[in-house]
């Protein structure tokens, strides 16, 4: 077996956020089975610091600050005629790295963790590719433009017919592309139409070991007036901004009609200014980033996840889970989880439902409690990294004939 190379639009280090998260648990998994060199970007000064990390897992490495915004790549995009995904991720210094990696080393295998990175896969490479694409972006993209009104909306439509067309192309380049959810490959195959391309499902795994709600301290809220509702992510990240915003503002107040107390709890880095303003609504706390997530979850009487934009499976949902904590969920923060509604979590299907079922909850503990044991134990049972990435692996062993070929 020769050497991989593994490309990733972000340092699986550390692993404080989904994309990141599911990275990590890969790039270690083939670390332990070879050599991995891996090509990624950095954002933060945080993902710059966490270079150490990267080059103790890796043989060798590059790490690209990426420091074009959002805006640069869209005004550098239109005249390319390229997704402002591809632009915003472009670098002469990965390109470079990977010809004499590939002229140096015996690489035999390039895994793409997230579409845009397929970008850097040279034409001439003949060896076997695999592509995570985590998310099915173009459809992200899509939802988007179906959410906006005036030139966004027409930002957001190029971004998905353009992408999606990429996308489409590196899966008939690769020998195998992966989903994190059976509906996304579902959705994928379905816009492919082509039965020779493998596309398949490698769910989310989470650490149960980390996500144990034995031994964790109490969050600040604490003791406090309740019930106390929690939401975490990304706060910078429109499909969260809409969620909270949404909840805060047509929710809340339905479940503050049965319970004046509750409180609602958001937790994560980088609010953007729409979610900054909440803390004006009453019952809502917004906490902003905090040293440790895990007891702001483990004290929850409740966690929500009322996404209406949502793609893959939701890590936070299956980290309140294995918290032991009662989740209510929308069907889009559900999808691509496989556990029983009203068993494992509660899933709800509008804005009356979802307060319905916070307020049954909230008046009947012991129920939440019932849920939130057996969220935990399905977690231990079907959701550990090993059993989600063994599909994975199993392909990696095979020839890339039969991979492609295997139905």
């Amino acid at each position: 077996m020769g050497e991989l190379l593994f490309l990733a639009h972000r340092i699986p280090f550390p692993p404080d956020r989904g994309d990141k998260i599911r990275s990590c648990a890969i790039l270690k998994a083939l670390a332990a089975r070879g050599p991995v060199h891996v090509a990624t970007f950095g954002e933060t000064d945080a993902d710059m610091a966490a270079e150490a990390q990267l080059a103790w897992t890796a043989t060798s490495h590059l790490l690209v600050r990426r420091t074009i915004s959002n805006l640069r790549a869209g005004l550098n995009a239109l005249p390319t005629g390229k997704p402002v995904s591809l632009v915003a991720f472009e670098s002469l210094e990965i390109r470079h790295y990977i010809s004499r990696l590939l002229a140096t080393r015996p690489i035999d295998t390039i895994f793409v963790f997230s579409g845009q990175m397929a970008q850097f896969i040279p034409p001439s490479f003949a060896g076997r590719v695999i592509i995570d694409f985590v998310d099915m972006d173009s459809a992200k993209f899509a939802a988007y433009a179906k959410a906006s009104n005036g030139p966004m909306k027409l930002v957001h439509a190029r971004e998905a017919r353009m992408l999606g067309a990429f996308e489409r192309d590196m899966a008939r380049r690769a020998h195998l592309s992966t989903f994190a959810s059976a509906t996304e490959v579902t959705e994928f195959r379905l816009g492919l139409d082509d039965p020779r391309v493998r596309v398949e499902a490698v769910g989310n795994g989470i650490d149960t070991q980390l996500y144990d709600p034995e031994g964790i301290a109490p969050a600040p809220y604490v003791g406090t007036d309740g019930p106390h509702l929690v939401f975490t992510g990304q706060m910078d990240y429109a499909p969260n901004i809409d969620a909270v915003t949404h909840f805060a503002r047509s929710v809340l107040p339905l479940i503050r009609e049965q319970h004046a107390d509750a409180r609602f709890h958001i937790v994560g880095r980088n609010p953007a200014p729409a979610v900054r303003a909440l803390a004006q609504v009453p019952g809502v706390e917004v906490a902003g980033a905090v040293d440790d997530i895990r007891p702001w979850i483990a004290s929850a009487d409740i966690v929500v996840a009322p996404l209406r934009i949502a793609r893959g499976i939701q890590n936070k949902v299956l980290e309140a889970m294995a918290m032991a904590r009662p989740v209510v969920a929308s069907a889009a923060a559900a999808e691509g989880i496989v556990a029983r509604s009203g068993e494992h979590f509660i899933v709800t299907g509008d804005d009356d439902a979802m307060a319905k079922a916070v307020c049954d909850l909230a008046a009947d503990p012991a129920r939440g409690s019932t849920i939130g044991l057996a969220a935990r134990a399905h977690m231990l049972r079907s959701y550990q990294w090993d059993a989600q990435l063994a599909p994975l692996l199993r392909w990696l062993d095979q020839p890339p004939a039969l991979i492609t070929s295997a139905a």
